[in-house]
């Protein structure tokens, strides 16, 4: 992992263990994108955040998006699988 990738893992971190202790502050939906340590964007549809995301820093590998408000710590059903360019969060 880069300093970047790990910059942006960190930042990812924090935010999720931010939305734990204050749910209101990042509800269900809302992701966030980031880039080089910092939230560069913030959107409730996946592919508007992408595409403002991109627009920021095209190097997907500098990238990495989340979605804060989701539990992490339950189990998950995945329906439906896709293929990303870049890191994609937790």
């Amino acid at each position: 992992m880069t300093t970047i990738q790990q910059g942006n893992s960190d930042l990812a971190d924090k935010l999720v263990e931010e939305a734990k202790q204050n749910p209101q502050s990042w509800p269900l939906g809302k992701f966030a994108g980031i880039a080089h340590g910092q939230v560069v964007v913030v959107a409730d549809d996946l592919d508007e955040l992408v595409r403002r995301l991109e627009q920021a820093e095209p190097d997907a590998s500098k990238t990495f998006i989340v979605e804060p408000g989701r539990d992490f710590d339950t189990i998950q059903e995945i329906w439906e699988v896709f293929l990303w360019p870049g890191p994609i969060g937790r």
